[in-house]
C-alpha cells in the first residue's frame, strides 16, 4: 500500500494545533503587556538579565511561544530540552513553542532576545520561503544552537530591528519595517539552519517521517512499539527503522525512547506529580516499570531527576 502523503498545509495545521502535554512545568505566556508591537518583542540580553528576578529565567520553563537568542558576546551555557548547549559569540540558540528552555548567562554575555507569537507568524507566512516551513515545526530535525557566520550580517539586521522596535519617534511604517526586517532575519536564519539540516533532501522519506512524528505526538503513551507506528504508516518496521536513520541518525525505537524520556522530562521538572501518575500518563501500568525504563535511558529515578532540577 502506498504511503499517505501529506501538504505542507495539513503540517501547518496540525502541529500548529497540537497541545503539548507538559502542563506541569512554569509557562512563560505571551500576555499583551509583553508587546510594545503586536506579536513580537526583541530586547537586550541585559535587558533580560535586569528583569523582574521573580521570574527565574535561569530555572527551567516552557514557552509558549518562538524565540531566537543571539549571543554577540561571551561565553555561557543555554538549556533546551534538558540538554545544555555551550555558548561563544555568534551563537544563535533556535526554539519553538513547548521547549523547555533555561539560562546560565556569565557576566560577559551579550546580545539580543527576539520573542514573537504563533499569530504573528501566521501574519507574515506569506512572506516566508515555503521550503522554511520545515525547520518552523520540526526542531528534532536541526541543532538548537549553531553558529552565525559574520559574513551573512545577521547580527546587523537584529541591530536594526532592535533600534526600529526601541525608537520613540513617531513613525507611520514602522510596524511594517519591524515586520520587513524580521522576514529577513527570519529567511536568513532559516537559510543557514538548513545547511545544517539532519533532514535528507527525499521528499518521500521526510513526508514518511513527519507523519511518523505526528502520529508519535498524540500516540506515544499507547505504544513504544516501532511495530505499532510501522504499521500506521503502512510500511514495514525494516522502511521505518531505515527512514528514522537516515534523518535523525538513530533506530525507530531509540527516537521514540527519546521522544517518551523529553516527554516525562518536562512533566517532572517543578511539579508535583507522583511516579505513579505520571507512569499512568505515559502508558505504562505499572509504575515500577516507568521507573526501569527512565532509569535505563537517564541513569536516574524519577525523583532524582526531578530533585536535580527543582533545586
Amino acid at each position: 500500500m502506498p504511503i499517505k502523503k501529506y501538504s505542507l498545509t495539513f503540517w501547518l495545521r496540525s502541529i500548529l494545533q497540537f497541545k503539548y502535554m507538559n502542563t506541569d512545568i512554569p509557562l512563560i505566556e505571551c500576555t499583551s503587556n509583553r508587546f510594545k508591537k503586536d506579536g513580537i518583542k526583541i530586547l537586550s540580553i541585559d535587558d533580560l538579565k535586569n528583569r523582574d528576578k521573580s521570574e527565574r529565567y535561569e530555572r527551567p520553563h516552557r514557552l509558549d511561544f518562538y524565540m531566537f537568542v543571539f549571543y554577540t558576546e561571551g561565553k555561557s551555557k543555554h538549556l533546551v530540552d534538558f540538554n545544555w548547549h555551550d555558548i561563544n559569540r555568534n551563537t544563535l540558540v533556535y526554539l519553538t513553542p513547548g521547549q523547555i528552555n533555561a539560562f546560565s548567562f556569565d557576566n560577559e554575555s551579550k546580545g539580543f532576545v527576539i520573542i514573537f507569537t504563533k499569530d504573528y507568524l501566521k501574519k507574515q507566512l506569506s512572506r516566508i520561503p515555503k521550503d522554511a516551513m520545515i525547520c518552523l515545526f520540526t526542531p528534532h530535525l536541526f541543532r538548537s544552537a549553531f553558529y552565525i557566520p559574520e559574513k551573512s550580517n545577521t547580527e546587523s539586521y537584529i541591530q536594526l530591528l532592535f533600534n526600529e522596535y526601541n525608537t520613540d519617534e513617531p513613525d507611520t511604517n514602522n510596524d511594517h519595517i519591524v515586520d520587513s526586517l524580521y522576514v529577513i532575519i527570519f529567511s536568513k536564519i532559516e537559510q543557514l539552519k538548513t545547511l545544517n539540516a539532519l533532514y535528507p533532501k527525499e521528499t518521500d522519506k521526510l513526508d514518511t517521517f513527519l507523519e511518523f512524528l505526528h502520529i508519535l505526538e498524540t500516540d506515544f503513551s499507547k505504544s513504544r512499539n516501532a511495530d505499532y507506528y510501522a504499521k500506521k504508516l503502512n510500511i514495514t518496521y525494516q522502511q521505518l527503522n531505515l527512514i528514522c536513520k537516515e534523518i535523525v541518525n538513530s533506530s525507530a525505537k531509540q527516537f521514540i525512547d527519546v521522544f517518551i524520556i523529553t516527554e516525562a522530562k518536562r512533566k517532572l521538572v517543578n511539579s508535583n506529580i507522583k511516579s505513579s501518575e505520571l507512569a499512568f500518563s505515559m502508558g505504562f501500568e505499572e509504575s515500577t516499570n516507568f521507573i526501569k525504563y527512565f532509569k535505563k535511558n537517564t541513569r536516574l529515578t524519577p525523583n532524582q531527576f526531578k530533585k536535580r532540577y527543582s533545586e
